[in-house]
């Protein structure tokens, strides 16, 4: 799995980008983010994130968020 932190966040639309720790930025649709209920992220957000490759550029998927240790 990647790690980064949410860049930007719109929870009007539902998406928004990730800052990898390392390599570009990948774009996030709250479809896959995991959990229940209403998805949001919050920019600064530390999470972990599978990548794959679409016609658009990297995508993330099975987005979980990181418990502060």
């Amino acid at each position: 799995m990647a790690s980064g932190k949410v860049k930007w966040w719109d929870n009007g639309s539902g998406y928004g980008f990730i800052a990898r720790d390392s390599g570009k930025d990948v774009f996030v649709h709250h479809s896959n983010i995991v959990g229940s209920g209403f998805k949001v992220l919050t920019p600064g957000e530390p999470v972990v994130f599978d990548i794959i490759e679409t016609d658009k550029g990297p995508k993330a998927e099975n987005v979980q968020r990181v418990s502060p240790t």
